[in-house]
């Protein structure tokens, strides 16, 4: 013990016990500067008019009936409808992928992820080229004899396309909770009389009823928050409080836009810190638990009740690929045909608007490179903070939640308020020492995008640090490696499937980031391909769809590389 202390003493001395406190101090100016900042400034705008203190603004939006109880009334109850339209969806999904077990049950779990990663210009676009006017719904009810419908805009629309979106992410955290149900206790419940029905009532169901209530707390987090689904299927009839809020910043209207990101925000912390809490609970109580083992699909005998579970497995592989597939085979289908003709007119629309188009019209190709800088450049910023924040929420110390709860705002904080803040405190400029400082417009997308990022990033690198032998690393601080190379040479190479996906999710979110880019690239020449496949949807399904081709490509590719390049490394 006394060596112990005296190599602490030591190592403190020479300078290397302070590494986490200086990764922890770099960590948090990065943020104060790319998100704190920033969205202090958007408040500040709510409640400061000429330099007074006035809260007049904000004011103005609590006691105007229109605001509070139409949009922001609408936007909750746009919200609860596509979370329950989420839990349903995302339900059996999760009892699917939790239960059994069965040949393709990796690219079932895979395939119900895509929407999860797909940027969400890309899902209007998968949707318009199904339920719009020219849509492969109506062709298909044309076809078939039947009258044609007009879907969009529509609730319906955002409803459905809301829960193509989030339905993954309940079946992942539901079912992550269901693989962590406690065996033991179904064992006794079962060893005490209970039928298997009345265990799932008694035992499984109360474990499972948290995980359901946090990923419908989720989905009403980024449902309330969401802005280019009801931008591009709702238009002004369906507007949200994004949507509100973009059209106040348009009109230069930044006190009202400010006030109604202060609403907007206030709803979605609340919440997330619910789901933080949950989550420290979760940890704490499942440690060592012994699971439930998965059941084969196709078992050695047949019984009424395992060829209905193999029926329903059937039913739900249906489901994905008719809400989760369907759509984006529609966009791809829509980008090379025309009233079922196969042509390739919207392409070489695109070509020609490359060549031909006006100074102040998108273009495919500076949004393609545009797209592919911001992305690596986001990279290079959101995985080294995210993995320091990582390895920083892991550590045992006082007042670790607030750091992890922090750490986490960005993911709660829509990418409106966040371009609105960067737009207002660092592209207009900030004056210190009689000189005004500024960034370029594409400095700060690349920072909107990091924010956006990282925070996925801190969750594919914390779970396996947490579960990581803590054992390995005292053995290498027992041979003299500093906390600092115990962390480099033992810790992150063992976590490294975990960074490789961070890393993943880093570069693709920043492709298909729209909510800040929109804001931040108007007026200039930084648009990347979401703003361009927006600047399409409403005029052109072809160039829409063809762009949004090219968008799902590009993000379908670097999900391959960065995933080649992480399995190198890690041999």
């Amino acid at each position: 013990m006394e060596g112990r202390v005296a190599a602490d003493v030591r190592e403190r001395v020479n300078g290397r016990g302070y590494a986490l406190p200086l990764l922890a101090a770099v960590a948090a100016l990065l943020l104060g500067v790319l998100f704190y900042y920033p969205v202090a400034t958007v408040f500040v705008d709510a409640v400061v008019v000429d330099g007074r203190l006035t809260f007049g603004p904000l004011l103005e939006v609590l006691t105007d009936d229109f605001y509070v109880g139409r949009v922001l009334g609408f936007t909750a109850y746009q919200a609860v409808l596509s979370t329950l339209l989420s839990v349903v969806l995302g339900l059996p999904g999760a009892w699917v992928l939790a239960r059994f077990e069965f040949r393709g049950r990796a690219t079932l779990r895979s395939v119900t992820m895509v929407p999860f990663v797909v940027p969400s210009v890309l899902v209007a676009a998968a949707f318009y080229a199904t339920f719009g006017a020219s849509g492969t719904l109506n062709a298909a009810l044309s076809a078939a004899g039947l009258p044609t419908v007009d879907l969009l805009p529509s609730l319906s629309a955002i409803l459905v396309a809301h829960a193509f979106y989030n339905a993954p992410l309940v079946t992942r955290v539901v079912a992550a909770a269901w693989e962590s149900v406690d065996a033991g206790a179904v064992e006794t419940a079962r060893s005490l009389g209970a039928s298997p029905r009345r265990a799932v009532r008694d035992v499984v169901l109360p474990q499972l009823m948290p995980a359901v209530l946090m990923g419908a707390a989720l989905t009403f987090v980024f449902t309330f928050a969401s802005f280019a689904i009801p931008l591009a299927l709702g238009g002004s009839q369906y507007a949200t409080i994004e949507v509100f809020i973009y059209s106040a910043r348009r009109q230069l209207e930044y006190g009202r836009a400010a006030s109604l990101a202060v609403l907007e925000t206030g709803v979605s912390l609340s919440l997330m810190a619910l789901y933080l809490r949950y989550e420290r609970a979760r940890a704490t109580e499942r440690r060592g638990a012994r699971t439930l083992p998965r059941r084969p699909l196709v078992p050695d005998s047949w019984t009424r009740e395992r060829v209905a579970s193999r029926l329903a497995v059937a039913g739900y592989a249906a489901v994905v690929a008719l809400v989760f597939l369907a759509p984006l085979a529609s966009m791809l289908y829509a980008s090379v045909t025309v009233e079922g003709r196969f042509t390739l007119d919207a392409y070489r629309f695109l070509l020609e608007r490359q060549t031909a188009g006006a100074a102040f019209q998108v273009k495919p190709f500076p949004a393609i490179v545009n797209s592919l800088l911001f992305g690596a450049a986001t990279l290079a910023v959101a995985l080294p903070l995210g993995t320091a924040m990582g390895v920083l929420t892991t550590r045992r110390f006082r007042g670790r939640w607030l750091v992890d709860a922090l750490s986490m705002a960005p993911l709660v904080v829509s990418g409106i308020v966040v371009g609105l803040g960067l737009l207002r405190g660092l592209v207009f400029g900030v004056e210190a020492f009689g000189y005004r400082f500024t960034v370029a417009g594409a400095v700060a997308i690349v920072a909107a995008h990091a924010v956006a990022a990282y925070p996925f990033v801190v969750r594919t690198v914390a779970p396996p640090l947490d579960r990581l032998d803590r054992a390995l690393v005292e053995s290498a601080r027992a041979l003299g490696a500093s906390r600092a190379r115990a962390l480099v040479d033992v810790e992150l190479p063992l976590v490294w499937p975990g960074v490789v996906a961070g890393a993943a999710f880093a570069f693709a979110i920043s492709i298909g980031e729209f909510d800040a880019t929109v804001i931040l690239a108007e007026g200039g020449g930084s648009y990347t391909m979401p703003v361009a496949v927006e600047r399409f949807i409403g005029r052109r399904l072809g160039p829409a769809t063809a762009m949004g081709t090219v968008l799902l490509a590009v993000t379908a590719a670097s999900f391959v590389v960065i995933e080649r390049v992480g399995g190198e490394f890690r041999g």
